[in-house]
């Protein structure tokens, strides 16, 4: 936060420049706010927020795609180097994969784009205040899903990631890695090298070979 009169220093980071602009404008018109930079990509929002000891802001909102880039992969890598940076995810998608790969990546909220002001403004609010929010329709999915009572399967293939297993797993299933970058939201070569890493620590010798001793291992299920 700013000195003295709690103003949260905000960046955004979206490649549709007039979400962007708007988004900014719509900032920078609220009291206890200031924009501090924006981005429209992930090579900008890492030059603008990933260098130095402490962040400009306090709050990134954050877009999942970004052209060429992914918005998981920077709010990963934000997080990482700078622990106490709120990132609020604001999107088009608001499918459970989406949200969870957002939130294992260090998001602390999550809001669709057809957010009104109001909501975004509370939005932003409450995750520079260290809460955890999600939108109305995603927090619905997110109750519906904890009331279905779901519990933890066993792990498999303890030497993978998280990530690794859940490219594993959509692999299990036949999808291929243009699918499988839409639904995690990850580019395309990002995809190609996790796949890569699968086979090596597996010791898969090809796809084909991966996908059996995953299904084995029970992924690639409904």
């Amino acid at each position: 936060m700013a000195e003295g009169a709690e103003v949260v220093r905000v960046a955004v980071v979206d490649d549709h420049p007039v979400f962007r602009l708007g988004m900014v404008g719509l900032l920078g018109s609220l009291p206890g706010f200031e924009v501090v930079g924006q981005a429209a990509s992930a090579l900008e929002a890492l030059a603008l927020l990933g260098s130095g000891q402490e962040p400009s802001a306090d709050v990134v909102l954050m877009d999942l795609h970004l052209g060429e880039g992914s918005g998981i992969e920077v709010t990963r890598d934000l997080v990482r180097r700078h622990p106490g940076l709120r990132v609020l995810v604001v999107t088009m998608q608001e499918d459970d994969e989406s949200v969870a790969a957002a939130v294992r990546a260090g998001a602390r909220g999550y809001l669709v784009k057809g957010a009104t002001p109001e909501e975004v403004e509370r939005a932003v609010r409450a995750v520079a205040n260290g809460e955890v929010i999600l939108g109305p329709s995603v927090a619905a999915r997110a109750m519906a899903t904890l009331l279905t009572g779901r519990t933890a399967a066993r792990v498999s293939f303890p030497e993978l990631t998280d990530r690794e297993r859940e490219v594993l797993d959509l692999v299990a299933r036949g999808f291929d890695n243009a699918t499988i970058s839409r639904r995690l939201v990850l580019s395309p070569k990002t995809v190609r090298n996790h796949v890569s890493n699968v086979l090596a620590k597996i010791g898969a010798p090809d796809r084909a070979a991966a996908m059996l001793r995953a299904r084995e291992q029970g992924l690639g299920g409904d």
